[in-house]
């Protein structure tokens, strides 16, 4: 049975204005973004302290904790839009059935995904080809610990999804936010007062992501604003709503998991100049998330929006709220971009005190400035097909265009521009990437 609020009154968001409800859904759901960024900076900033190795050794780790947020999203996606669309037509008892199948596809994918990490650390941080003996070490010891929490990150992202489609990202918003408060505390006393370097930040990660796994856990099965009176952990598999759901995100979580393999191809072309160039990547790509990752906040609570208000029916609605969306993520892109270009640099500084990487993570962050509007459009584009079940695609325009990315970056770092090369390759198929989503929806959103 729906919780009382859910899916109606405040967070139904297929009545109201549209402003004020987009706002409602996004603010919370960029505001956790936010704080997944304020986890990796946290890391970036006293493991910073240690040496740019240790920057690069959880860097290369990290890759493959972006890798299993493709898997993450096929859960939390498809809880998302299943979620939405049945509250958007009145269907309660869908709604809850999409939820708890998404949860049971979530839990499973990620003790698979973590078993695996383990099983295979050391080929997989082979892939890398790192020049430094110690750097390889330490990137295995890092995954090997941080694989220990993926599952309650599966989990506690698929919550997240069920909270999103129901219209209440607020909840999210806390239980992430204590997250980032147990990790900004641990940082430090691992890594430096009880002399653990990598190893630490990894402990601090891990202890993390089970206090927001248990939180949200506890949010789904006890908290009053709960989505659903009754959400049993004893699940039986529905056959047809799984394969509902992987039709609908499958492709996102492909898409993600494509993304990512790309990226450790372009990766590895970085780490051929050396550990440093990794690391001034590493903390350049963090402090650009900035952009990114709350313009994918803002598509994420498009999907929840355009999702209950196509399950309603409303498309004059839908099309006011891309409209306005557009606007609104135009301003930010442009925002993002002159930050950039003008302050990124002192960020930077702040993050890794060696003015030589700064130099050239001041030279990154200007070379991706270019891409930060294309993006953010990329984010409408997608949230707006995503919200309507049309999953495939943004996500053939990213893979099609994120193919070329680590052939133009071996390219072009073979020529005079060296590292740089591969930087302008990044920033060039985010370009394309983002104006090809949004010509492509908005070409055919009439139909």
């Amino acid at each position: 049975m729906l919780q009382d609020g859910a899916g109606t009154g405040k967070y139904n968001l297929s009545e109201g204005g549209i402003i004020k409800k987009l706002l409602f859904i996004a603010v919370p759901i960029m505001g956790t973004q936010f704080i997944q960024m304020a986890y990796n900076l946290t890391d970036m900033f006293w493991l910073g302290r240690v040496g740019s190795s240790a920057v690069a050794a959880s860097g290369a780790a990290g890759m493959y904790m972006w890798l299993s947020f493709g898997f993450i999203l096929i859960a939390r996606t498809g809880a998302e839009i299943g979620v939405a669309q049945s509250l958007g037509r009145g269907d309660k008892k869908a709604a809850l059935v999409f939820a708890q199948n998404a949860f049971f596809l979530g839990a499973a994918a990620g003790v698979v995904f973590a078993a695996c990490s383990i099983l295979w650390r050391r080929p997989l941080i082979g892939f890398f080809r790192f020049k430094e003996a110690g750097v390889a070490s330490d990137a295995v010891l890092y995954l090997l610990i941080v694989s220990f929490g993926m599952p309650f990150a599966f989990i506690s992202n698929c919550i997240v999804g069920v909270f999103n489609g129901s219209g209440n990202s607020r909840l999210p918003f806390a239980i992430n936010g204590i997250g980032l408060a147990v990790n900004v505390v641990l940082d430090p006393v691992f890594i430096f007062v009880l002399n653990m370097g990598v190893t630490g930040a990894a402990a601090a990660t891990v202890i993390a992501q089970l206090v927001v796994g248990l939180l949200a856990m506890w949010g789904v099965l006890f908290y009053r604003g709960r989505p659903f009176e009754y959400f049993s952990l004893r699940i039986r598999p529905d056959k047809i709503i799984i394969k509902m759901i992987l039709k609908w995100a499958l492709p996102i979580g492909l898409e993600s998991i494509f993304f990512c393999f790309l990226t450790m191809l372009t990766a590895r072309v970085e780490i051929s100049f050396g550990a440093h160039a990794a690391a001034v990547s590493r903390i350049g790509s963090q402090v650009e998330s900035l952009s990114w990752l709350l313009g994918g906040g803002f598509g994420s609570a498009m999907v929840v929006f355009i999702g209950q208000n196509y399950g309603a029916g409303k498309w004059d609605r839908i099309a006011r709220g891309v409209k306005i969306s557009t606007m609104l993520m135009t301003v930010w892109g442009v925002l993002v971009a002159v930050f950039l270009w003008t302050l990124g640099g002192l960020v930077f500084s702040f993050m890794l005190p060696d003015p030589g990487l700064v130099r050239l993570g001041v030279i990154y962050l200007r070379i991706l400035s270019f891409a930060q509007l294309p993006m953010n459009m990329e984010a409408v584009g997608a949230g707006a097909f995503k919200g309507t079940g049309r999953t495939i695609p943004p996500s053939l325009a990213s893979v099609a265009a994120n193919t070329v990315k680590p052939v133009l970056a071996y390219a072009l770092s073979r020529t005079s521009l060296g590292l740089y090369g591969v930087w302008i390759a990044v920033s060039i198929i985010a370009c394309i990437r983002g104006v090809w989503v949004c010509v492509w929806y908005f070409s055919t959103r009439r139909r």
